[in-house]
């Protein structure tokens, strides 16, 4: 014990210990405003994807969603490592650099939105159709469909699925240590895998884990609450 406390190894982490609780919460909040964002730009094209198609609330001509499908397959594909390198030059024109944590939220919400979108189509056509042809017979507007009902009903699912692109992002928010970004991830990367420290290695995913099961456990008790299927 003696000797595994007088090793560099445990020297160096007690060096960066200090530094936990900052990277910690680039973690906390690179992963929360990437979300918020791959929502802003997912829920609205995870719904055009349902009311745009034939036979939908409002359809959308064809190219259009043969276009939107298209890209949001293309997105998808590309491995999020590489993803990161081909934004660099965006991430710079954006916020002004293309290291740190700030300009890891522009790739991390490059490669989440389209994966958004997929969710939130999901969750909108789990609906019950009879639901909307009610609304329809009633005469509500293609607006209103979507707003009063279609994103109610499908509440709990849309909060399901955002959780789980929330722990999605919060992973690949820890890959773009490799690239200069900030959170527990340079802790992993920088300090730990590429220094041969195990200890940072095991401690920084540890807490990321941790984050994980945090996120989880708060999402899937506030779907719960939302689902009014659930009796209180």
């Amino acid at each position: 014990m003696a000797e595994f406390l007088a090793s560099k190894e445990w020297q160096t982490f007690l060096q960066v210990l200090p530094t936990i609780p900052f990277e910690t919460w680039e973690t906390i909040w690179s992963t929360v405003v990437a979300t918020l964002l791959a929502l802003v730009l997912g829920l609205p094209l995870g719904v055009c994807l349902v009311t745009g198609e034939p036979g939908g609330v409002r359809p959308l001509p064809r190219w259009v969603m043969r276009l939107l499908n298209a890209l949001i397959n293309l997105l998808r594909s590309v491995p999020f490592l590489i993803l990161m390198i081909i934004v660099i030059p965006l991430s710079r024109l954006i916020v002004g650099t293309s290291i740190g944590t700030p300009a890891s939220i522009v790739p991390l919400v490059i490669a989440s939105f389209p994966f958004v979108s997929r969710l939130v189509e999901t969750s909108i056509r789990e609906v019950d159709a009879g639901v909307i042809e009610a609304a329809q017979s009633m005469g509500a507007t293609p607006l209103q469909i979507i707003t009063k009902v279609m994103i109610p009903e499908s509440l709990p699912g849309l909060i399901s699925n955002v959780t789980i692109a929330a722990t999605t992002i919060m992973g690949y928010g820890a890959m773009a240590g490799i690239i200069g970004g900030g959170g527990l991830g340079k802790i992993a990367i920088n300090y730990g895998y590429y220094r041969f420290n195990v200890v940072l290695e095991i401690f920084a995913t540890a807490l990321l884990v941790v984050l994980v099961q945090i996120l989880q456990t708060f999402g899937t008790r506030l779907a719960v609450g939302c689902d009014k299927r659930v009796q209180k």
